[in-house]
């Protein structure tokens, strides 16, 4: 087997090196550098499941840009529909056709969405969803959970990776900001507790009901690896919800269209009031969806007092981009077919799974549908349901793995301070699943030889 040697030394870290002059830190957003390489991926170009780098070296990618690309790169559908929109004269603006097209295909797949309204990013999704609820309920708070991600801006940025700590059953916890630069007066609106945790969403209805606006949850929680609810814990949330007139959103921004085109709403049969999806809608595309019931939904303006609008939303090659994706999603066996992506997700994961066995490397490999986590240290054999379970997973394992990994063409991003989450798409078929298992296994036996 070729081993690809890493390019730190060379033009990548040349090309950091001057891009620091320019660029904060040398790159376009935090989450872009990578904990294990100690600088961000330098990529030239993307071919299906490949990220190719500027000296040629193809790397086998599970990062899929941040979990976006699921249709892997360059796709020929999505580049035909750009193609198009194009030759439309990157019209954005006014209307066209195919705006109604894609929220009526939404509206069609997912199972809350009655209307439809169209962002550019997560952040603008979850920062337009919370000031919906506000408008249609009349309050103030949120409740949301420990360990999930709903986005870089005040409302949300609480409690997504904190520190370790002593767990008691139904408790609410001390809000932590996770950005300086919060106004404290933010942390006034939002409540936290324990992801699971019945008695505690219980708990905090009890002192805040009637003031909370919205429950915003991650339905599968993939920020912090990939973390499943108890059904019973998401239907008893669902009528809690209900019973208090609080909206229930679902953040599907990473969740949707993992396991199937109904989205995780659809997996647990459980229906929230408002969904927020990206990433994978559109294969990479910048464009946000948020969509619900009609009544919550019809408090944006110009229907409603609730101010959503933007330059770019709706553009024209996200629209035509998702209607692409959508297209793909939807065709036979793509999620439920013998080379299906649950049945890639149960090839890869349980290769892995001997893979580790085999080594000797303590690791808890936990995925659902494309999308999974390796919480190296933690015990192979107990399914972590909450962000405390992770906690003190072992980073500084996670980050060697992934460097050897990046030395023999499999690509792994690695994060400073949360777990993060990997994956694959459509483009990893089963020829490519088991080359990054033989791939992964030499790695493997790099890492006891270090």
């Amino acid at each position: 087997m070729t081993v690809v040697q890493p390019s730190r030394a060379d033009s990548a870290t040349a090309h950091f090196d001057a891009a620091r002059e320019v660029l904060v830190a040398g790159i376009s957003g935090t989450a872009r550098e990578n904990a294990a390489l100690g600088q961000a991926m330098l990529a030239a170009s993307g071919e299906g499941p490949y990220i190719v780098a500027p000296d040629g070296s193809r790397f086998l990618d599970y990062f899929t840009g941040f979990g976006s690309v699921i249709l892997g790169y360059d796709h020929a559908g999505v580049r035909a529909a750009i193609e198009q929109a194009l030759d439309m004269g990157i019209i954005h603006g006014p209307e066209t056709v195919y705006q109604e097209q894609l929220a009526r295909r939404i509206v069609n797949l997912v199972p809350s969405a009655e209307m439809v309204r169209f962002a550019n990013s997560g952040s603008e999704a979850t920062m337009a969803a919370i000031r919906l609820a506000r408008a249609h309920t009349q309050r103030a708070k949120i409740l949301k959970f420990e360990g999930h991600f709903h986005g870089i801006h005040e409302h949300v940025l609480y409690n997504t990776h904190p520190e370790p700590r002593t767990v008691t059953t139904g408790e609410i916890l001390e809000t932590s900001a996770d950005s300086a630069g919060i106004p404290a007066a933010f942390a006034d609106a939002v409540i936290v507790t324990p992801w699971n945790d019945l008695s505690a969403v219980q708990h905090a209805f009890e002192l805040y009901g009637p003031d909370i606006a919205a429950v915003i949850m991650e339905p599968i929680n993939y920020n912090a690896g990939a973390l499943l609810a108890d059904i019973g814990y998401l239907r008893a949330v669902r009528e809690i919800t209900r019973d208090h007139g609080s909206v229930l959103i679902f953040d599907e921004v990473l969740s949707g269209f993992r396991t199937g085109t109904d989205c995780a709403q659809g997996f647990y049969g459980v229906t929230p009031d408002v969904t927020l999806l990206g990433k994978a809608v559109a294969n990479g595309v910048p464009l946000a969806v948020i969509a619900g019931r009609r009544d919550v939904m019809s408090e944006l303006a110009p229907l409603g007092q609730s101010a959503h609008s933007g330059t770019y939303s709706g553009h024209i090659f996200g629209v035509k981009a998702a209607l692409a994706t959508l297209d793909a999603l939807e065709a036979p066996g793509v999620f439920d077919g013998e080379s299906g992506l649950l049945a890639m997700s149960e090839r890869l994961y349980s290769g892995l799974r001997d893979i580790f066995e085999h080594r000797d490397i303590r690791c808890r490999v936990q995925g659902v549908g494309p999308r999974f986590a390796l919480y190296f240290g933690l015990d192979p054999e107990v399914e972590p349901r909450a962000y405390q379970d992770i906690a003190g997973h072992d980073s500084d394992t996670l980050k060697q793995f992934a460097r050897a990994c990046y030395a023999r063409g499999v690509y792994f991003h690695v994060y400073e301070v949360v777990v993060g989450h990997h994956g694959f798409g459509t483009a990893h078929d089963a020829r490519i699943i088991d080359e990054t298992l033989d791939r992964v296994d030499a790695a493997c036996v790099d890492l006891a030889a270090d």
